[in-house]
């Protein structure tokens, strides 16, 4: 199988996990040795997220005042911070991802956001997914994943509510009438 960088993962209706379930993840790395990808539509509820971000980082109020929606990007990692963002922003330690979109994981894209130098396009995350080598491609045949090509205008404009349905139907699919059984004729 190609790279799937820079496609989104559709978790199929059937897959009831409580981290994977109706959600859309950007993969931003993926090689034979595995596959990294962050959940792009679940915004961690806001009394939750104050929380746990203040355990995290020590300037909490300051941070909700810049970034007020944070996301949960997966179930590896959760206490780092990462900022997916628009490509055109550069700085020490961003990763190019694709042509739209990069990362940024040093708390300084924070401060430029604060002073206005921010990327035109970002979501800040905590956590990221994680697969081991073959782990995603067994899942997709297993049929958990639908996947598709993605933009930046779906990645950022989405409202997160229904990002998930937009992803199925942008493919022609109807979630409602799909079950995620299979079987062998």
């Amino acid at each position: 199988m190609s790279s799937l960088k820079n496609h989104i993962l559709i978790s199929m209706p059937h897959m009831q996990d409580p981290y994977f379930g109706k959600t859309v993840i950007l993969i931003c790395e993926h090689t034979k040795d595995g596959a990294m990808g962050l959940i792009i539509n679940r915004p961690f509820q806001e009394p939750d997220m104050k929380d746990l971000f203040s355990e995290i980082y020590q300037e909490t109020e300051n941070i909700f005042k810049v970034v007020p929606t944070i996301y949960f990007g997966g179930p590896v990692m959760i206490e780092r911070g990462i900022v997916l963002h628009s490509s055109e922003y550069k700085r020490k330690g961003t990763v190019s991802v694709s042509e739209d979109f990069a990362l940024t994981s040093h708390k300084f894209i924070l401060q430029d956001i604060r002073s206005g130098e921010a990327p035109e396009s970002y979501k800040l995350v905590l956590g990221h997914a994680g697969w081991t080598r073959g782990q995603l491609e067994k899942e997709i045949e297993h049929s958990d994943w639908l996947l598709q090509q993605t933009s930046k205008d779906f990645v950022f404009n989405t409202p997160d509510d229904i990002m998930w349905n937009q992803a199925a139907k942008a493919l022609g699919i109807q979630t409602t009438q799909i079950t995620g059984v299979g079987g062998v004729a």
